[in-house]
């Protein structure tokens, strides 16, 4: 939509993320990124930590229950969303406002880790684009030591610019 922020941040997972369901049986995944910057002092020939970000962000539906499956406390991630400003009362009555994040992508970040990915079985709700997921639990990745070419990824099933729905 127009006017919203998206925003990238690269951070933390400062502790497992938080499955609940609501009333009507959605489920919900709340988590907390924390993101440092770092620069390199040259005078003192090291790097410095500049102020942590902690930022709150929340993803829903299957969606939740992968990041939670998936997501671990000190997990390194990139997580992409749209922010979202909530006005409360505390419980002395106070007027608070909070910034959420509102996950559209996370993963883990490779810099410094490895990950195994599997495609999870779609329950067939909530999949942007109308198509159902192949298959389960197959590597998301190339077969075979093939490498990524103009014509896309070999998975199975097929390759992403066949006409084969995900």
């Amino acid at each position: 939509m127009a006017g919203e922020t998206v925003i990238t941040v690269v951070g933390n997972l400062t502790a497992d993320p938080e499955l609940r369901y609501t009333q009507n049986g959605l489920a919900v995944a709340n988590f907390t990124i924390a993101s440092t910057p770092r620069t390199f002092d040259r005078q003192a020939n090291e790097f410095k930590d500049g102020d942590a970000l902690f930022l709150r962000a929340s993803v829903w539906r299957e969606f939740a229950e992968h990041v939670s499956a998936s997501l671990t406390k000190g997990s390194r991630v990139i997580a992409q969303g749209r922010l979202r400003q909530r006005s409360y009362q505390d419980r002395e009555g106070q007027q608070r406002t909070s910034i959420e994040l509102e996950v559209d992508e996370i993963g883990p970040s490779l810099r410094y880790a490895t990950a195994q990915v599997t495609r999870a079985t779609s329950g067939g709700g909530g999949q942007r684009g109308g198509g159902q997921q192949q298959g389960g639990g197959e590597p998301w990745a190339p077969q075979g030591g093939e490498q990524p070419q103009s014509s896309g990824w070999t998975q199975p099933g097929g390759s992403f610019d066949d006409e084969t729905p995900f």
